[in-house]
C-alpha cells in the first residue's frame, strides 16, 4: 500500500476543512414588545411659588459616563469616585467578566492543533523468558535516546468551534453588560442614600429651628403665667411641645446614621471611620431626558445581558447537532531516535509518522437527540427571559416618570400649605399675645406648620430620589456600544 506524502496529508486536510460547514442556527435577534412613545409625559408642571423649575441640564446625549454630575454636588461626586476604587460587589463582577473573557480564548484555542515535545533517555535490559526471544541470541542491556514530539487537530469540519467560539463571546459581553449594571446599581444607591440623608439633614435643620422657637414661646407662657393672664396649663402645653419635638429631633439621628453607615459600605470603608457633615436638601433636581421606548433595548446594561445569553443559547443549539457528526482528527509525530549518544541527532536517527482517522458515534441510547432538546428548550427559555426583561424596563421608566411627576405636583401643593401654616401661626400666635385665645391655638398652629415643613423635606428628598431611580430605569447613559468586540 503506497504511503501519503505530509503534503498530501496536509493538502487532502485543507480541503476536508474547506468542505466543511457551521451546523446549527444562525443568529437573528428575538422580537420584542415596543411602544412609540411613553404613556407619562415629562413635561413639568406650571411653576412653584418661590422659584421656578431647574431646566433640564443634561441633553440626552449628556446622560452618559458620569450622570451624577447633573447634580452639581462636590459632595457626591467626591462618593461616586469611590465606588470604582474600593466597592468589593464590583470588583466581584470585575473578576466574573474577566474569566468569561479567558473563557473566550480558551474556545479559540481549539481551532489550533497542539503539540508536545520532549526528550527522553532510557537504559533497557531485555528479558530472555519472553515468548519472542530466540534460544541463544544474545541479550543485554542497551540505551535509547529519544527526541520526539507529537501533534494533534481535530479541524472544525462541522462548526462545533466556531459555535463554542460565538457562545463563549456572547457569555463574556453578557458579563460585561451585567458589571454595567452592577455599576449603575451601585451608583444609583449610594446617590439615593446620599440624598435621603440630606433630606434627614433638612428635617434636622427644621426641627432644631422649631426648637429654638418652641423655647421662645415656653419663656413667653411662663411670662404671661406670671402675669396672671395665662394658666398654668399653657405652661405645660408650652413644654410637652417642646420636649415632644426634642424626641424627634434625636429620632432623626437614628435614620441618618443608618444611611451614613450604608453609604460607608458602598464606597468600601468601615462604617465606624467614615462620617459626612450635615448639609440641608434645598433646590430642585434637574429634568431627566426619557428619550424613545425604542432607545431603551441599547441602553439597558441589564437588557443587553439578557440579549447576549440569547446569542450564547442558539450558539450552543449548533455544538449539540455537531455531536451528530464524525469526529475526524489529524495526528503526527516525529523526531531522533538512537542507541548511542553519538548518533543521536543525526538523519538516519530521524523518525516519522502521520495519521488521520474518522470516528461517528453509532448508539448512544439518545443521548444526542436529548441534548439538542434541551438546547432548544434552554434557547426559548432565554428569549422569554429576554422579553420579559424588556417589559419590566419600560414599566420601570413609567412607574418612574410617574414618580417625577406627581411629586412635582405634589410639591406645589406641599408649599402652598407651607406657606398657609406659617400665616396661621401668625396669626395666632398674635391672638394669644392679645389674649383672645388659649394656648391650644397656638400649639395647633405650631404643630401643622412643623408637620408640614417635615413633609414638605421629605417631598424634595424623594424627588431627588425619584430623580436618580430614572436614570437607573433609563440605563444611566449606558448603550450596547460599550460592549467589548472579543
Amino acid at each position: 500500500m503506497r504511503r501519503l506524502s505530509p503534503a498530501a496529508l496536509a493538502a487532502s486536510a485543507l480541503a476536508l476543512l474547506a468542505a466543511g460547514c457551521t451546523v446549527g442556527p444562525n443568529y437573528h435577534q428575538p422580537s420584542v414588545p415596543q411602544a412609540p412613545a411613553w404613556k407619562e409625559n415629562a413635561v413639568p408642571p406650571p411653576n412653584p411659588p418661590n422659584g421656578t423649575w431647574k431646566q433640564a441640564e443634561p441633553s440626552d446625549q449628556a446622560l452618559r459616563g458620569q450622570w451624577w454630575t447633573i447634580y452639581n454636588d462636590p459632595q457626591l461626586n467626591a462618593l461616586e469616585d469611590k465606588i470604582a476604587v474600593s466597592n468589593q460587589t464590583l470588583k466581584a463582577a470585575t473578576e466574573q467578566y474577566l474569566q468569561a473573557r479567558q473563557q473566550v480564548q480558551i474556545a479559540r484555542s481549539q481551532y489550533y492543533p497542539t503539540l508536545a515535545a520532549g526528550p527522553s533517555i532510557e537504559r533497557v535490559s531485555s528479558s530472555t523468558n519472553t515468548p519472542t526471544s530466540t534460544s541463544g541470541a544474545s541479550h543485554g542491556q542497551y540505551n535509547v535516546f529519544n527526541l520526539g514530539g507529537q501533534a494533534q487537530w481535530q479541524p472544525d469540519f462541522w462548526g462545533q468551534v466556531r459555535r463554542s467560539v460565538e457562545a463563549s463571546r456572547a457569555v463574556a459581553q453578557a458579563s460585561a453588560a451585567e458589571l454595567a449594571n452592577v455599576d449603575l446599581s451601585l451608583r444609583a444607591e449610594l446617590a439615593i442614600d446620599y440624598f435621603q440623608l440630606r433630606g434627614l439633614d433638612t428635617q434636622k435643620q427644621l426641627l432644631n429651628n422649631s426648637l429654638a422657637s418652641y423655647g421662645e414661646y415656653l419663656k413667653l407662657s411662663q411670662i404671661r403665667f406670671k402675669g396672671g393672664v395665662a394658666t398654668e396649663s399653657d405652661v405645660a402645653l408650652a413644654q410637652t411641645q417642646l420636649e415632644q419635638t426634642r424626641a424627634q429631633d434625636v429620632d432623626v439621628d437614628v435614620a441618618r446614621a443608618q444611611f451614613e453607615h450604608a453609604i460607608a459600605t458602598l464606597i468600601g470603608v468601615p462604617a465606624s471611620t467614615f462620617s459626612l457633615p450635615p448639609m440641608p436638601l434645598n433646590g430642585i433636581p434637574p429634568q431627566i431626558p426619557a428619550g424613545l421606548p425604542s432607545q431603551l433595548l441599547e441602553r439597558r446594561p441589564d437588557i443587553a445581558a439578557a440579549e447576549r445569553q440569547v446569542d450564547a443559547a442558539n450558539a450552543r443549539i449548533g455544538i449539540a447537532l455537531a455531536a451528530y457528526y464524525p469526529n475526524i482528527a489529524l495526528t503526527g509525530s516525529g523526531g531522533f531516535l538512537s542507541g548511542a549518544a553519538g548518533t543521536w541527532i543525526q538523519g538516519p536517527s530521524a523518525f516519522w509518522s502521520l495519521g488521520a482517522s474518522a470516528t461517528e458515534l453509532l448508539f448512544d441510547a439518545g443521548r444526542r437527540h436529548a441534548i439538542t432538546h434541551q438546547t432548544r428548550e434552554a434557547y426559548d427559555q432565554q428569549v422569554a427571559n429576554y422579553r420579559q426583561n424588556v417589559l419590566t424596563a419600560f414599566q420601570e421608566v413609567e412607574d418612574n416618570l410617574s414618580t417625577v411627576r406627581v411629586l412635582n405636583q405634589e410639591a406645589i401643593v406641599e408649599a402652598a400649605a407651607v406657606a398657609s401654616a406659617h400665616h396661621s401661626l401668625a396669626l395666632s400666635t398674635l391672638r394669644y399675645k392679645g389674649g383672645v385665645t388659649t394656648y391650644l391655638e397656638v400649639l395647633t398652629a405650631q404643630t401643622a406648620q412643623l408637620n408640614n415643613e417635615r413633609t414638605q423635606a421629605d417631598i424634595t428628598a424623594r424627588q431627588y430620589a425619584a430623580s436618580v431611580q430614572l436614570i437607573l430605569a433609563l440605563g444611566g447613559g449606558w448603550n450596547t456600544s460599550q460592549l467589548p468586540k472579543l
